[in-house]
C-alpha cells in the first residue's frame, strides 16, 4: 500500500502455539512481506535428525508465499532445558552456543535469508568484565568467519542487560571483530520517551542495519503495537528509518502474544501501515493536508482511513479557517474525520443539516458539547428520525431534559398516526424523561 521501501514482517516467536507451516501461511495472508524465523524446538529445530529435509520444505514454502526471511537465534531453552538462553558466548562452555550459531548461519544460507541475528548474553558473575569481553570477541570472530564463507549477513543485536547493550558498545565490538558484524536494532530497546531520541537512535543505526525488530515499550516491558499503548511515537520513527534507505525487514517481535497471534498480527500490520503513512504525511506539512487526507483510503485501506485522518489532523495546530477549507473541499469521509478531529461549530451545524447519517453521528460525538441546548435537542431528534442508535450521542444522559422528552413525545405521536413505531432506544429515553 505504501511504497517507501519499508517491508514489514512478523516474528515466528509470536506464533509459538502454531505449526510453522500454519504460521507462515497466516503471516503471508495478512499481507506481511517476510518473517523473522526463530530457530526452536517447535518450529525449525536446528538439531533435528532430518534437518536438511525440513529446511528444504521451509525454503519451498517461503518461496511459494513470497516471504523474505531473517534468522533469529533467541530461543529461550533450546540449548539448555533448565537455564534460559544458556550457554552464551560468555560462558565457560560456550562451544554449544558457537555450534548453534554456525548451524543458524548454514540454515540462513540454505533459506537465502537476508540476515542471521544474535546477541552477546549476560556476563556470568564469576567471569570478569575483561575476560567476558575477550570471550565475546573470540566467539564473534569465529561466527563472522563462518558467515563470510557462507555469504550470510550478520546482525548483532545490542540488548539491555547484556554485555553489549547499546550502540557504542556494538561499535567497539565491530572495531575488534570486523566489518562483517552489522547491526540488528530492536526499536523498542531505544527505550526513550522523547520522540527525538528514538528517531535519532534509528538515524544513527541506519547505515549499519541488516535487521530491524519492532515493538513498543511501557515501563521497560515489551508492548504490542497500538496507538497509546506504549511510549514510542512510531510515525516519525518509521519515517526516519525509511529516510536512512534501509530496505530490509522490519519484523514485529511480540513473543508474549502467541495466545492471540492471528489477531495481534493483523492489528500490528494495520498499525504499521497507518504509522508509516502518518510519518510521511506529517513530514509533508500542512500545505499538503488536503492531498494526504484524500489519499488516506488508498494508502492505508478504507477500514483504517478515518482513524489515520483523525490522527493526522490532530498533528497540526490548524486555524478554524484552515479546518473550514479542508471540510468544504473534502468528501464525506474526509468531513467525518474533520468533525471528529477538530470540529468547528459552523461545521457541526452544516453536518446536522445533511442527510448523511455518518456525518450526523460524527456531529453528535464529543464535539456536540459546542452546540446550544436547542441545537442539540434538534440534533437528537434528527438522529431518532434517521434511525441512528442513541448510544452514539455524546452526553445523552447528562443533557437530556424535559423539553427533549416533549419533542420526542410529539415525534412518537406523529409516527403512531402514520402507522410507524419509534426505535426502542428512543422509547426508553422518552419513558425516562417523563
Amino acid at each position: 500500500m505504501i511504497g517507501t521501501g519499508l517491508r514489514f514482517g512478523y516474528g515466528t516467536n509470536g506464533f509459538a502455539n502454531h505449526r510453522l507451516e500454519d504460521a507462515l501461511t497466516i503471516i503471508a495472508e495478512l499481507g506481511y512481506e517476510g518473517v523473522a524465523l526463530t530457530l526452536d524446538h517447535h518450529h525449525l529445530d536446528p538439531f533435528a535428525a532430518d534437518l536438511p529435509a525440513r529446511v528444504a520444505r521451509v525454503a519451498k514454502r517461503l518461496a511459494e508465499l513470497r516471504l523474505g526471511v531473517v534468522i533469529e537465534t533467541g530461543a529461550r531453552y533450546l540449548l539448555n532445558p533448565r537455564h534460559k538462553h544458556a550457554p552464551t558466548l560468555l560462558d565457560d562452555d560456550s562451544d554449544a552456543r558457537l555450534d548453534f550459531l554456525k548451524r543458524a548461519i548454514d540454515i540462513a544460507a540454505d533459506l537465502n535469508a537476508e540476515a542471521m541475528s544474535f546477541w552477546a548474553g549476560v556476563r556470568p558473575p564469576h567471569v570478569s568484565p575483561d575476560e567476558a569481553w575477550q570471550r565475546l570477541v573470540r566467539g564473534c570472530a569465529q561466527v563472522a568467519a563462518h558467515a563470510d564463507n557462507a555469504g550470510v549477513p550478520l546482525g548483532f543485536e545490542p540488548e539491555p542487560g547484556m554485555l553489549v547493550e547499546n550502540f557504542e558498545q556494538w561499535d567497539r565490538l565491530r572495531g575488534e571483530v570486523g566489518e562483517t558484524l552489522r547491526l540488528t536494532l530492536d526499536i523498542g530497546h531505544c527505550r526513550a520517551n522523547e520522540l527525538e531520541e528514538v528517531a535519532e537512535c534509528v538515524r544513527r543505526a541506519g547505515p549499519h542495519l541488516v535487521n530491524v525488530q519492532i515493538d513498543d515499550m511501557r515501563r521497560g516491558v515489551h508492548e504490542h503495537l497500538e496507538f497509546g499503548a506504549g511510549e514510542i511515537d512510531f510515525p516519525p520513527v518509521l519515517h526516519s528509518l525509511a529516510q536512512t534507505g534501509y530496505t530490509g525487514l522490519v519484523a514485529v517481535e511480540l513473543p508474549r502474544h502467541s495466545h492471540a497471534a492471528p489477531d495481534v498480527a493483523a492489528r500490528s500490520l494495520n498499525f504499521l501501515r497507518v504509522s508509516q503513512w502518518l510519518g510521511e504525511a506529517r513530514a509533508a506539512g500542512e500545505g499538503n493536508l488536503a492531498t494526504e487526507l484524500a489519499a488516506a483510503g488508498r494508502k492505508v485501506g478504507r477500514a483504517n482511513a478515518e482513524m489515520a485522518r483523525i490522527r493526522l489532523l490532530q498533528s497540526f495546530q490548524l486555524s478554524p479557517q484552515q479546518v473550514s477549507d479542508l471540510y468544504r473541499y473534502g468528501d464525506n469521509e474526509e468531513k467525518r474525520a474533520i468533525l471528529r478531529a477538530c470540529p468547528v461549530p459552523d461545521l457541526l451545524r452544516d453536518a446536522l443539516r445533511s442527510n448523511d447519517s455518518r456525518l450526523v453521528a460524527a456531529a453528535l460525538g464529543p464535539a456536540a458539547a459546542q452546540l446550544t441546548d436547542a441545537e442539540w435537542r434538534q440534533a437528537v431528534l434528527k438522529a431518532v428520525f434517521m434511525g441512528l442508535q442513541l448510544a452514539q450521542v455524546h452526553g445523552l444522559n447528562e443533557r437530556a431534559d424535559a423539553e427533549l422528552g416533549r419533542m420526542l413525545d410529539g415525534l412518537r405521536k406523529e409516527r403512531e398516526a402514520a402507522g410507524r413505531i419509534m426505535p426502542a432506544d428512543a422509547i426508553s429515553l422518552l419513558e425516562r424523561l417523563r
